[in-house]
C-alpha cells in the first residue's frame, strides 16, 4: 500500500466518498418510489437515532486511533502502534454491546420523544421496531471505524476509501432488494420494509470490515513477531491516551449529530403540537430533513469528509514535529478547498432545487421549497467540520467542546422561536430550524477562528488575499444561472428531461466559474501539487 500526502489523500478520499455518496444518492430514486414520504420519515427517524448513538460508541475512536497511530509511527514506536489498535478493539467491543442493549430496550421511549402523541402517520411501535432493527449495526460498524482510523493514521487512504464503497454497495443492495421484496412481493407492512432497509448498515459493515482486515494482514502492519520500541509504552498508558483522545472526539461528534436529532424532534413537535399542522405535512418536511434532503447534501459533505480524512493525520504529523507553519499552510489550503468547491455546489443545488428534486424524487409540494434553503446547512456544517477537526488535530479539546456546545445551545434555543417567527411572517416553517442551525455553526466557527488567530498565531492572509477572487467567481456563477433560467425552462414535470437541463446549466456555469478561477490564479494555487509535495518532503 502507498502512503498519501495531504492533497493526494484528500483527492483519493474525496473520490472514494463521492462514489459512495453518488451511489447513496442514486439509490434513493427507486427507494423513494418504493417507500414514499411516510417511509422516508420512518427511515430518517431510526437512522438519525442510530447515527447519534453510533457517535457515542465509535465516532471518537477513528480520529483518536488515527491521531495516536500517526503520533507513534512518527516517533518510530511500532509496538505501541500495534498495541493501540488491539486495545481499541477491546474497548469498542464493550461500549458497542452496552449501546446496543440501551437502544434495543429503550426504543419505544425514544420513539415517543420524537413524535409525542401525533396520530395519523408512523406510530410509536413502528418507530421502535425500526430503531431496534438498525441497532444491530452498532455491533459491527464501530469495529470498522476503528480499523479505518488505524489505516488513516498510517496515511493509507485508498483502502479505507475502497472499504466505504464496498460498505455502501452491500448496504444499498439490502435496502433496495429488501424493501422491494417486502412491500411488492410479500406484501408486508411499511415498518417491516423499512426495518429490512435499515439493517443494510449491519451487512455493509460486515463486508467492509472483512476487506480491511485482509488488507492489514497482507500489508503486515501488525506483525506477529514481538517488536520492541526504544521507549516502552505500557498498555495502561495507551488506554489512557485512547480514552483521553476519544472522549473529547465522542463529545464533539455527539454534539454534531445532536444538531440533526434536535432539529428532527423540534420540527416534528413544533409542527404537530404547537402549529397543529396535518401529520402528513409534518412527515413530508421531516423526511426532507432526515432522509431525502440529506442524501442530496451528502454530495457536498463528501468533499468535507474526504478533506478531513486526509487533513487530520497530516496536521498531527506536522504538529508533532513542531512545524506550526506547515499546520497553518494546510489549514489555509483546506479553507480554500471549501471555498472553491463547496460554495458553488451549494449555490447550484439551491438555485436549481426544483429540477434537481424532480429528477430524483418526482413532483413534490414541499421538497424543492424546503431544500433550496436546507442545502445551506450542509455548507455551514462543512466549514464547522473542518475547523473542529483541525482543532482536534491540535489537541485543543477544551476550545472545541466550548465552541460546539455554544453552537448547539444557540441552535436548540433558537429552533422553536425561529420556526414560529418565519411561519408568522409567511415563510415555510422549516426555514426557522435551518436558520437556527446556520447561526449555531457560524458562531462556533467564528469563535474558533478568532482563537486560532490570536492565541496560536494562525494567519489567514493567503485565504483573505484570494477571497475577492472567489467572491467575483460566485457572483458570475449566480448571474450565469439566473440568465440561463430565463432561456432554459426548469419547471417541466418530466424527470428525464431534467438530465439535459441540469447538464446544460452545469457545463456552462461551472465552465465559466473554472475559467474565472484559473484566470485569477485560485485554481493554480489550490492544486499546486509540486509545491505541496515539496513542503511535505522538507518537513519529513
Amino acid at each position: 500500500m502507498k502512503k498519501n500526502t495531504l492533497m493526494e489523500g484528500a483527492i483519493i478520499a474525496t473520490i472514494g466518498i463521492v462514489i459512495v455518496k453518488v451511489i447513496g444518492l442514486l439509490y434513493v430514486i427507486p427507494f423513494n418510489a418504493i417507500i414514499g414520504e411516510q417511509g422516508g420519515a420512518l427511515y430518517g427517524y431510526a437512522y438519525n437515532i442510530y447515527m447519534l448513538f453510533l457517535s457515542i460508541s465509535s465516532a471518537g475512536f477513528p480520529f483518536a486511533i488515527s491521531k495516536l497511530t500517526s503520533e507513534y509511527n512518527a516517533l518510530g514506536y511500532k509496538k505501541a502502534v500495534k498495541d493501540t489498535y488491539k486495545l481499541s478493539l477491546k474497548i469498542i467491543s464493550v461500549i458497542s454491546a452496552l449501546i446496543f442493549i440501551l437502544l434495543f430496550l429503550f426504543a419505544p421511549n425514544i420513539a415517543r420523544l420524537i413524535i409525542g402523541n401525533a396520530e395519523g402517520g408512523n406510530t410509536i411501535s413502528d418507530i421502535a421496531f425500526v430503531i431496534r432493527m438498525v441497532s444491530f449495526a452498532i455491533l459491527v460498524v464501530p469495529f470498522l471505524s476503528v480499523t479505518k482510523g488505524f489505516l488513516q493514521g498510517y496515511k493509507y487512504i485508498s483502502p479505507t476509501s475502497v472499504s466505504q464503497i464496498i460498505e455502501q454497495i452491500v448496504r444499498v443492495i439490502v435496502i433496495l432488494l429488501g424493501s422491494f421484496l417486502a412491500l411488492k412481493i410479500f406484501n408486508t407492512d411499511l415498518k417491516t420494509a423499512v426495518g429490512i432497509a435499515v439493517s443494510g448498515a449491519f451487512f455493509g459493515g460486515i463486508f467492509a470490515y472483512i476487506y480491511l482486515k485482509i488488507k492489514i494482514k497482507k500489508s503486515k502492519l501488525l506483525p506477529k513477531e514481538e517488536v520492541k520500541d526504544k521507549k516502552e509504552i505500557s498498555k495502561k498508558e495507551i488506554i489512557k491516551k485512547i480514552l483521553y483522545y476519544s472522549i473529547p472526539f465522542i463529545i464533539i461528534s455527539l454534539i454534531y449529530n445532536l444538531y440533526n436529532t434536535v432539529d428532527m424532534i423540534l420540527v416534528s413537535r413544533t409542527m404537530n403540537d404547537i402549529l397543529k399542522l396535518p401529520v402528513s405535512v409534518t412527515e413530508s418536511v421531516v423526511s426532507i430533513f432526515t432522509t431525502w434532503g440529506v442524501k442530496l447534501n451528502n454530495i457536498i459533505l463528501a468533499i468535507i469528509t474526504g478533506l478531513t480524512t486526509s487533513l487530520i493525520p497530516n496536521i498531527v504529523s506536522s504538529f508533532t514535529k513542531g512545524d506550526m507553519k506547515d499546520v497553518d499552510r494546510k489549514f489555509n489550503k483546506s479553507l480554500q478547498y471549501i471555498l472553491f468547491i463547496m460554495v458553488p455546489c451549494t449555490l447550484f443545488l439551491s438555485f436549481l432545487a426544483e429540477p434537481i428534486w424532480t429528477l430524483f424524487y418526482g413532483e413534490s409540494t414541499y421538497g424543492p421549497i424546503v431544500y433550496k434553503v436546507f442545502v445551506f446547512s450542509a455548507l455551514f456544517g462543512g466549514f464547522y467540520s473542518v475547523v473542529v477537526n483541525t482543532l482536534q488535530g491540535l489537541s485543543k479539546y477544551k476550545l472545541v467542546i466550548t465552541t460546539v456546545l455554544i453552537g448547539l445551545f444557540l441552535n436548540t434555543v433558537l429552533d422553536v422561536p425561529m420556526m414560529l417567527l418565519v411561519y408568522n411572517l409567511g415563510f415555510e416553517v422549516s426555514y426557522g430550524a435551518i436558520l437556527a442551525a446556520v447561526i449555531g455553526y457560524s458562531v462556533s466557527v467564528i469563535i474558533s477562528l478568532v482563537v486560532l488567530h490570536k492565541k496560536y498565531n494562525f494567519s489567514f492572509k493567503d485565504t483573505k488575499k484570494r477571497l475577492p477572487g472567489y467572491i467575483i467567481s460566485y457572483l458570475a456563477f449566480e448571474i450565469v444561472i439566473i440568465i440561463l433560467k430565463f432561456i432554459i425552462p426548469t419547471n417541466l414535470n418530466s424527470r428525464l428531461i431534467q438530465i439535459p437541463i441540469l447538464m446544460a446549466f452545469g457545463i456552462i456555469s461551472f465552465g465559466i466559474y473554472l475559467f474565472i478561477n484559473y484566470y485569477n490564479g485560485n485554481l493554480t494555487n489550490l492544486f499546486d501539487f509540486k509545491k505541496g509535495r515539496k513542503n511535505e518532503n522538507r518537513n519529513s
